[in-house]
């Protein structure tokens, strides 16, 4: 089988800094398994920019493809690297639905970003600021009762609405809640900060500040398969100091 070219590309070494002009093509998916054409890391990437995970990017039709590899994930993100309305705040996370995309912030300084899979037509996940609440390493839904849904974050308590491990298909698919690759989702599970309680279980104080917004056009394609546009960061909203 001949690989493409690009896919040859090894695994750049670690910068300091995050590099900038990162291209992006669509490919077909080459005939042999990704795993043994790419690294880990590659496919790690390919998770990222294509909202999927292994087992669903290998049943895209279609597959981004960045034009150079780097370790530092952020090179690729597709939120701003700073965020200035949120510098103020210690830790802030963005979710945007346009893009099925997080970010997380430090004092307004990209920490991580990752792909999500957000409520399908008819289960939208809802917008608003809200508050990381408490956390679970793993919970069964109330929904159905054979979902598992490991490394369980609340920020909706009422509505049991959570950041959570599950199946990222490369669209919006859950019944609200808001998907995560495994290793973000763990990544979240330890990084985020709980509410606080009084002795009586009241709260006392919130979690991580938490931003929902935009709105996913279901009768478009995926923003994320428009190579051009990938190229630059999207603007995000002020962050709201308040819930």
């Amino acid at each position: 089988m001949r690989v493409p070219a690009h896919l040859m590309i090894g695994v750049s070494i670690a910068l300091s800094g995050v590099p900038a002009g990162i291209g992006y093509r669509l490919e077909t998916p080459p005939q042999a398994a990704l795993a043994e054409v790419l690294e880990d890391e590659q496919i790690g990437i390919l998770e990222k920019l294509n909202r999927a995970d292994r087992v669903h990017l290998g049943r895209l039709r279609r597959v981004v493809f960045p034009d150079q590899w780097v370790i530092d994930e952020r090179a690729y993100s597709p939120m701003p690297m700073q965020y200035d309305s949120a510098s103020a705040l210690p830790k802030a996370l963005v979710v945007v639905l346009d893009i099925q995309a997080f970010g997380a912030y430090e004092h307004g300084r990209l920490s991580r970003w990752g792909p999500v899979s957000t409520g399908a037509r008819g289960s939208t996940t809802r917008v608003g600021r809200l508050s990381l609440n408490w956390k679970s390493s793993g919970r069964t839904s109330t929904v159905n009762r054979e979902w598992f849904m490991p490394w369980y974050f609340n920020v909706r308590n009422e509505e049991g609405v959570a950041f959570h491990a599950y199946a990222l298909p490369g669209r919006p698919a859950s019944h609200g809640c808001i998907r995560l690759l495994e290793r973000d989702a763990i990544w979240l599970f330890h990084w985020g900060e709980e509410w606080t309680l009084d002795s009586e279980g009241r709260v006392r104080g919130p979690g991580t500040p938490v931003l929902i917004t935009g709105r996913y056009d279901f009768d478009a394609p995926p923003p994320w398969i428009d190579v051009e546009a990938l190229a630059a960061p999207m603007p995000l909203p002020d962050f709201p100091v308040n819930p």
